[in-house]
């Protein structure tokens, strides 16, 4: 009866640590855990979490940062914003593993070496964030995520005492950009989406610590990290545990990949540009396709820099080829009296397109691979069309 009660006491304990404060035992671990990469997008650059077991106290807990509400008031809106309110979820280990077996993705984990001291600091700052009260958070894919949070909880605990030691030589310096497409394959959507959706601050070369937004990188970081415990420097982690094992997942390719569409999409455009050229005529729709898709693209572009709160997706390069204005020339070039000023226009943009892969060249902005074709068929283009209003307006 009397452990029935104590039992009961744990539990209830467990529910509101505000009332009564656990003091976790000798045998307690802290623990980095980190899974690897899904087959969908947002499962590409993997996920961690933080661990903390009490075999005495039967206390198995997951702290996960990665946790958002679809069902919350404007959650879309709000998305597309970049006002991304996350949550810290607290659950049992065994539910959350079970969804990563089922999801067929490693996971493993890092034992820190801790003292009980600090056993009980990381529990008790976890749960206080836990609260329903200090549980939300903005979120920031690239300096505000899961995997960030716990290189920030470590060193606010442990202060000065741990390290993370260097990964890279000098001369391997890593954008946060090429970080990514270590992650996800440059030639699918979700890699030309992203790129195209975010701007030159993803192309500044990231401090060490900035390597940690990936939760690979955090496994690596943390892996080789040392910290000061009685006056001598030691290993960070004291254990590692690979807890699920699967064939390695990556994010899928598709088909209809970005690369194969942009050279199909060109190789139409050189061949209605050629045949034009030799029968001194204009292909209406195809202009107006042309320019309404990547007006369009360019109308986005400019929404995410000057309308939203994403820290990444100001100072974007991609207006100079997704040219905002040539969603309005679209419905202009379908007029049979063209302006005296088109021959101007499609110089004006040519020069755009020259600025934007002098930019790539030297490094200003990182830019979509796929759309190299498309950006040469461009400039083909408009050339062409300039040459052509000219001549109409002699």
């Amino acid at each position: 009866m009397k452990k029935k009660y104590f039992l009961l006491l744990c539990f209830l304990s467990f529910l509101n640590v505000s009332n009564a404060q656990i003091n976790l035992s000798v045998y307690s671990e802290v623990s980095i855990v980190t899974a690897d990469a899904g087959s969908e997008l947002f499962e590409a650059f993997g996920h961690a979490a933080i661990r903390i077991k009490d075999p005495v106290l039967q206390l198995d807990v997951i702290y996960n940062y990665g946790m958002f509400d679809f069902n919350a008031p404007n959650f879309y809106t709000n998305f597309v914003k970049g006002k991304l309110n996350y949550q810290l979820g607290r659950q049992r280990f065994n539910q959350f593993i079970n969804s990563y077996n089922y999801q067929k993705r490693n996971v493993q984990q890092q034992v820190l070496n801790l003292s009980q001291q600090e056993k009980q600091a990381f529990f008790l700052y976890l749960e206080n964030n836990a609260a329903p009260k200090n549980r939300d958070y903005w979120y920031d894919p690239y300096y505000n995520n899961c995997a960030t949070k716990l290189r920030d909880i470590t060193t606010t605990i442990l202060g000065d005492q741990v390290t993370f030691t260097k990964l890279h030589q000098p001369q391997k310096k890593y954008s946060l950009r090429a970080l990514m497409r270590q992650e996800i394959p440059w030639n699918t959507w979700g890699s030309f989406g992203i790129n195209l959706a975010l701007g030159n601050k993803l192309d500044v070369i990231a401090t060490e610590s900035q390597y940690m937004y990936l939760p690979n990188y955090i496994f690596q970081k943390f892996r080789i990290a040392t910290r000061i415990q009685n006056g001598e420097i030691v290993d960070l982690v004291k254990r590692e545990d690979l807890l699920l094992k699967h064939k390695k997942q990556s994010y899928k390719s598709q088909l209809l990949s970005p690369l194969f569409v942009f050279i199909l999409l060109s190789l139409l455009g050189f061949l209605i540009t050629y045949k034009d050229y030799t029968e001194t005529k204009r292909t209406k729709w195809f202009d107006f396709l042309i320019l309404f898709i990547t007006g369009i693209i360019g109308v986005v572009v400019l929404f995410l820099w000057f309308f939203t709160d994403h820290t990444t997706t100001p100072n974007n390069f991609n207006f100079l080829w997704a040219f905002a204005p040539n969603l309005l020339m679209a419905f202009l070039l379908l007029n049979e009296k063209p302006k005296q000023w088109f021959s101007s226009y499609f110089k004006f943009v040519t020069l755009l397109l020259i600025l934007m892969l002098l930019f790539w060249i030297i490094g200003i902005q990182s830019f979509p691979f796929a759309i190299l074709p498309f950006v040469l068929f461009l400039i083909i283009r408009y050339v062409f069309l300039q040459r052509y209003f000219s001549t109409l307006n002699q």
